[in-house]
């Protein structure tokens, strides 16, 4: 009988210290899960905090010269959202979701999008009538997705310049090549100036954007500054994205806007591009250059909280 009554106090007792463990590993993770939100809560109002403190006496008012530069910014009024989109970081896929957002429930995977999401698919800001525009940027939940301003440059010309793409390389392309390369009549096509082994070379493509951006002409929208796009100092931003962190921003997004379990989140791109190979792509760019090309992005860097490339811009 005692042994009987030792074998049950046994198996209780194993069950109760299972039972614990078991609790334990939930709120273990329930905790962890709190945590990472609260560190993600307090890094959005880090950023929200720099950029006002940036913007601090440089505020724009609305103005009829205002209305002209809500060129990128797409509107879901189903949820109430406003994006504004930057290219070169991760624009594509963030795209998908508004999109598949804009469809209703139930939502699809964006995953599975293949609409010219680049095109009038998706509905702008600037194509609604004043009142509207005015009322949506005060009541909608306003966000954007920033990034390293020179590495987000290395990406825009390996992806314009570096890949066959026929469209760049007869606009911008052949101009570069006729102005800073030295040839007074490239290809007509890409194909053509691939097979004689012709291409613009990134410190060519970096005179290009100095020659555009020290006289501040418009610049094409792979490489214009993201303030220009997205005018931090004018629109009050709710939600500050990160390419660097863009997996966990996007989810903590989902998150705010109580989504997180009706949208899959496509895989973002990982940044390849370190502060070593940063230093490759501009060893071919003369240093006075590179300090000049600081100064058209200075203001990127500091409002959305990029680090000074010090060793780019010292002798």
């Amino acid at each position: 009988m005692d042994i009987r009554r030792g074998k049950l106090q046994l198996l209780s007792y194993g069950l109760f210290l299972s039972c614990f463990l078991v609790m334990l590993s939930i709120y273990g993770w329930d905790l962890s899960k709190r945590l990472t939100v609260r560190r993600m809560d307090q890094e959005q109002e880090e950023r929200k905090t720099l950029l006002d403190k940036m913007c601090d006496g440089n505020r724009e008012e609305f103005s009829d010269e205002i209305y002209q530069k809500l060129g990128h910014l797409i509107v879901d009024d189903l949820h109430g959202l406003i994006y504004c989109y930057v290219p070169k970081v991760a624009c594509t896929n963030i795209k998908k979701i508004i999109y598949v957002l804009l469809k209703g429930e139930p939502y699809g995977d964006p995953r599975n999008v293949t609409a010219a999401v680049h095109g009038n698919s998706l509905p702008f800001l600037k194509t609604m009538p004043r009142n509207e525009i005015k009322a949506k940027l005060k009541h909608y939940t306003k966000f954007l997705f920033v990034r390293d301003p020179f590495i987000r440059l290395i990406s825009a010309y390996r992806n314009k310049f570096l890949s066959n793409n026929q469209l760049f390389y007869h606009g911008p392309g052949r101009y570069i090549l006729r102005r800073f390369a030295n040839y007074s009549d490239p290809p007509e096509t890409a194909k053509e100036a691939l097979a004689l082994g012709l291409q613009v070379s990134f410190y060519n493509f970096i005179q290009f954007v100095l020659e555009k951006g020290l006289i501040q002409q418009s610049m094409n929208e792979h490489w214009n500054q993201m303030n220009r796009l997205c005018s931090p100092c004018l629109i009050q931003y709710d939600f500050i994205g990160h390419q660097e962190t863009m997996q966990e921003d996007i989810e903590h997004l989902l998150k705010i806007l109580k989504l997180q379990d009706d949208i899959k989140v496509p895989p973002s791109y990982v940044n390849v591009t370190t502060k070593d190979s940063v230093m490759t792509w501009f060893k071919t760019v003369p240093l006075e250059d590179r300090r000049s090309l600081y100064k058209i992005y200075e203001k990127d860097f500091k409002l959305f909280g990029y680090r000074k490339p010090d060793e780019l811009l010292t002798g």
